[in-house]
């Protein structure tokens, strides 16, 4: 729009370039459309690019899905992959997604990738920190003098001489 007001100045379209910061065929591209249709002719139609596949409703009804879990979903384990995901898109879009692009969607969405803690489902924390506390002192060797690792001098022949 700024651009109309300069072209309406009759301010040239190398200094429109310079102060708008834009190249001379951007500028040359817009005085055409604002020669054709005035300022009217310069305002935005779309956004640019290709269009989404999924609407704002459909990610809304995409993310209750989600968050039911993936047991409420039909899947076995509670633990969403991409193409669990994928295939939930599907089901409630009915549009189809590849499993390797389904990211982009769940990051629209403001989803993270997170994966789940490897931990036994039988640790007993408490337990463990009794046995690091008592057992584990007992049990622990210390180096004894001459030992590998040890502070003791090293034995006497084992320096570093040819034979």
């Amino acid at each position: 729009m700024r651009a109309a007001d300069l072209f309406a100045k009759e301010v040239s379209q190398a200094d429109i370039g310079r102060e708008l910061e834009v190249s001379h065929q951007t500028v040359s591209d817009w005085h055409k459309l604002w020669k054709v249709g005035g300022k009217q002719a310069l305002k935005r139609t779309a956004e640019p690019g290709r269009p989404r596949k999924v609407t704002a409703a459909d990610l809304a009804k995409v993310e209750r899905a989600l968050q039911k879990g993936p047991k409420a979903n039909g899947y076995a384990t509670d633990l969403w992959t991409l193409a669990r995901v994928a295939e939930v898109i599907e089901k409630t879009t009915g549009v189809k997604y590849h499993p390797g692009h389904v990211w982009k969607v769940l990051r629209q969405m403001g989803w993270s990738r997170q994966r789940p803690a490897r931990r036994a489902a039988e640790r007993d924390d408490a337990a463990i920190e009794q046995w690091v506390n008592e057992r584990w002192p007992k049990v622990k060797k210390t180096l004894g003098p001459g030992t590998r690792g040890s502070s003791s001098k090293t034995r006497a022949g084992s320096a570093s001489s040819p034979r």
